[in-house]
C-alpha cells in the first residue's frame, strides 16, 4: 500500500495517514465547532445591528452564517420594542433599551442585558447540518485527492489533483445538504409541524418532480465549488512550499493557520459575484416559498438584471465583509483539523512503540 495513502483504511483500522477513521471524524468536527464557537458571535452582532437600522418584519428573508455554511432564514413574529417587548422574542429581534452604535457596543451591550449565551443563539440547530456537512467535505477530500495520487507536492503535474479533490468534496457535500437546508428554510417560514413539511413535500415532488428538493443548488454550486477548488490549491501550495523549505514533515498551528486564511481570502476575492449571486437567489427562494410569481428564477437572468439596474460592480459588493468572516473562518477551521489530525497521529505512533 502506498504509504502516502491518507483516507483508504488499513488493515489495522487506520487510515493511511495513521489515524483511524474515527479520529478522522473527530478531528473535521473539531475544526467546525471551533469555527462556529469564534465566529458566530460575529454574524449575531452583525444581524442585530442591520436590524436596528431596518427593523425585521414577519416574512422577511435574512441571511444566517455561522462562519461554516450559509442559511436563509425567515423572520417569524412581528415582535416588539424596546418599552414593551414581544414575549418569547427570537433572538434576531430582541430589544435593547439604548441603540447600538457599533461593533463593540452591541457586544457589550448583549452580554450586560442578555448574557453571553445570546452571541450564540441560533447555533446548536446549525450545527446539526454543518457538523455532518464538515465530516462528508474533509473526508471526501482526503479520499479524492488519494485516488489521484496526489503526494504532498506541487511538483510537475499535480498541481491540478487539489483543485479536483476540493471541488468534488464540496460538490457531495452542498447535494447532501441542499435538500435539508430548503426543508429547515420552510420550517422558519410558516412555523409548519413535522407532519405538515412531510406534506408539503409530497405534493410539491407530485406536482414539479423529486428535483425540487434541491431548488437553489445550481447558484449554490457556482459559488463553493470554485471557491473550495481554489482554496485547496492555495493551501497545498503554500503547505509544499513550507516544508519544503523547513524540511519539515507538517506544518506549526500557526503556519496552517496563516495559510488558511490567505487562502481563503484569495478564494473568496475570486469567487465574490458568486457569492453575490447565492445571496439574491438565497432571497428569492424565499419570495418562492411564499408563492410570489414574479421572481427571477434563472441565474444567468438575474446575474443580467443585476447588471442592467446597478452595473457591473453590483456583482462585487460585499468584499471586506465577506473576507473579514471567510478567511478567519478558514484559518480556525483548517488549523483546528491540522492539529488534531497530527495530534491523533502522535498518540496512536506512541501507543504502538
Amino acid at each position: 500500500m502506498d504509504k502516502n495513502t491518507d483516507a483508504v483504511e488499513t488493515n489495522d483500522g487506520r487510515t493511511g495517514n495513521g489515524i483511524t477513521p474515527v479520529q478522522q471524524m473527530i478531528s473535521s468536527c473539531s475544526g467546525a465547532f471551533v469555527t462556529s464557537v469564534f465566529v458566530t458571535p460575529l454574524d449575531v452582532i452583525k444581524i442585530r445591528l442591520q436590524s436596528q437600522k431596518k427593523p425585521l418584519v414577519k416574512g422577511q428573508i435574512f441571511q444566517y452564517c455561522n462562519g461554516l455554511m450559509d442559511h436563509v432564514c425567515v423572520c417569524a413574529v412581528n415582535g416588539g420594542s424596546s418599552l414593551s417587548p414581544a414575549p418569547e422574542c427570537p433572538w434576531y429581534k430582541r430589544p435593547i433599551p439604548k441603540p447600538l452604535t457599533g461593533t463593540a457596543d452591541a457586544f457589550f451591550k448583549i452580554l450586560k442585558y442578555e448574557g453571553v449565551a445570546s452571541l450564540w443563539s441560533g447555533l446548536p440547530p446549525t450545527l446539526v447540518m454543518a457538523i455532518p456537512a464538515t465530516v462528508i467535505y474533509f473526508s471526501c477530500y482526503e479520499i479524492c485527492r488519494k485516488k489521484l495520487g496526489y503526494h504532498g507536492g506541487l511538483e510537475g503535474s499535480d498541481w491540478w489533483k487539489p483543485m479536483i479533490a476540493g471541488a468534488s468534496a464540496r460538490t457531495l457535500c452542498v447535494t447532501v445538504i441542499s435538500p435539508i437546508e430548503m426543508i429547515r428554510t420552510k420550517l422558519q417560514s410558516e412555523q409548519l409541524s413535522y407532519n405538515q413539511i412531510w406534506k408539503f413535500l409530497g405534493q410539491s415532488i407530485k406536482t414539479g418532480g423529486v428535483t425540487m428538493l434541491w431548488k437553489g443548488l445550481g447558484p449554490t454550486l457556482l459559488r463553493d465549488v470554485p471557491f473550495s477548488a481554489l482554496y485547496w490549491l492555495s493551501y497545498e501550495s503554500m503547505k509544499a512550499r513550507v516544508l519544503l523549505q523547513r524540511g519539515k514533515s507538517k506544518m506549526t498551528f500557526a503556519e496552517s493557520f496563516t495559510a488558511g486564511a490567505v487562502s481563503g481570502t484569495i478564494a473568496g476575492i475570486l469567487t465574490l459575484p458568486f457569492d453575490v449571486i447565492k445571496t439574491h437567489r438565497q432571497i428569492e427562494l424565499g419570495e418562492v416559498l411564499k408563492e410570489n410569481k414574479n421572481t427571477t428564477r434563472s441565474t444567468w437572468k438575474l446575474m443580467m438584471k443585476m447588471q442592467a439596474e446597478h452595473g457591473y460592480h453590483a456583482l462585487f459588493t460585499g468584499l471586506v465583509p465577506r473576507i473579514i468572516k471567510v478567511a478567519p473562518a478558514c484559518a480556525i477551521m483548517i488549523s483546528s483539523y491540522e492539529y488534531f489530525k497530527a495530534y491523533f497521529r502522535e498518540q496512536n505512533r506512541l501507543n504502538n512503540s
